[in-house]
């Protein structure tokens, strides 16, 4: 009878040591760089039966947003503990703790009060952790975005600056190249190299306006638009090219779309690009849908196709200046910055989505023009 106080004490001393055993080691995980959250739980779930009073029968799991993290051989028995991981006020989850087999009721059926207290803690902790990695990776994503930002910044500053010290002598070139044309006397072969100075000077012109327009030194001249129309007038000078290239072009667009404010030549440079961009993306023929449509008080566009599709690190980068994965010759890394530059400076947002192999779907929307009347 003597002993039985010091045994009850020293049963108490061994499972508050492994309770906090339990805890000291996830404070230590969440400390740990370089961990995902996967891990992270993986390596929890794990510490939790040797904490409990039957290791030998103790099993848990812990099931954060859909997904399921358990030690081998988990399985629901009527013998468990269960509480919620609550993230900034939001049910992600829930850590559940069971017994393989029956044991004699205790506080909590066979749980002792202390693990109730574990297994809220647990819960908290693991919410903490959370919470604090989804606060890095956002301000890590946030970081990004402002490198992302000061590169843009950067580019447009140098972009402006080469326009217009090239414009000048681009502009002599092509004066000159005409007025040597003009001159009597010349060989028709030699007209023809004029004639190919001529293409090249003007698709220079065409690219620094590209420039121009990145740098934002172009400003849109906007009126009351019909995106419909924009379409039709855009897709009449491509359709032979779609024609020629075994493309199926489908235009569904939607009738009595709302109009919009915007520059419809820069919308037009727009739907081109887009359009371009997704020939080259079928180089074998496919299918290029162009449909509109409107909702929430915004205008769509949307340019799908069955192309080649692009790997989720290509998309990252298909807005940054200059990043093209066309050969030399074939572009110039502009089109789709600057479709993206026009169209925020329209107030309106361009997103992609690709699958590789399946192909890409760029969603322009705009503000709808309110009150037309």
């Amino acid at each position: 009878m003597d002993n039985q106080p010091s045994n009850s004490a020293e049963l108490a001393l061994r499972e508050r040591v492994k309770e906090l055993t339990c805890l000291y080691a996830i404070a230590q995980l969440a400390a740990e760089p370089g961990l995902s959250i996967d891990e992270i739980l993986e390596a929890i779930v794990k510490l939790i039966p040797p904490a409990w009073q039957y290791p030998e029968i103790t099993s848990a799991r812990i099931l954060l947003d859909g997904g399921i993290y358990a030690t081998p051989s988990f399985k629901e028995t009527l013998y468990k503990q269960k509480t919620d991981i609550i993230v900034n006020n939001i049910l992600r989850g829930f850590v559940e703790v069971v017994y393989g087999e029956k044991k004699p009721d205790l506080d909590e059926g066979p749980f002792l009060k202390e693990e109730r207290h574990l297994i809220n803690a647990i819960a908290k902790k693991t919410a903490f952790i959370i919470e604090r990695r989804e606060i890095e990776e956002d301000k890590a994503e946030l970081q990004e975005q402002l490198r992302h930002a000061d590169r843009l910044a950067t580019i447009g500053q140098l972009a402006m600056g080469v326009a217009h010290e090239l414009n000048e002598p681009l502009g002599n070139i092509l004066g000159f190249a005409q007025l040597v044309k003009k001159a009597p006397g010349i060989p028709e072969s030699v007209i023809q190299d004029i004639g190919k100075i001529e293409t090249a000077s003007l698709h220079a012109r065409e690219i620094i306006k590209k420039l121009l327009v990145f740098a934002r030194q172009l400003p849109p001249v906007k009126t009351i638009v019909d995106l419909n129309k924009v379409i039709i007038d855009g897709l009449f000078f491509l359709e032979a090219r779609c024609a020629k290239a075994g493309i199926d072009l489908q235009c569904m667009l939607s009738p009595e779309l709302p109009k919009i404010i915007a520059d419809p030549a820069q919308l037009n440079q727009v739907l081109v690009n887009l359009v371009v961009n997704a020939l080259q993306a079928m180089p074998e023929g496919g299918k290029l849908k162009v449909s509109t449509s409107a909702q929430d008080e915004q205008v769509s566009l949307l340019v799908e196709d069955n192309g080649i599709g692009m790997e989720e690190e290509i998309l990252k980068q298909i807005f940054m200046p200059f990043f093209t994965t066309k050969d030399v010759g074939e572009g110039t890394g502009l089109g789709l910055p600057v479709a993206h530059g026009i169209i925020t400076a329209h107030g309106g947002t361009i997103t992609v989505e690709s699958t590789p192999k399946q192909g890409t779907r760029f969603e322009i929307r705009l503000p709808q023009l309110k009150n037309p009347e």
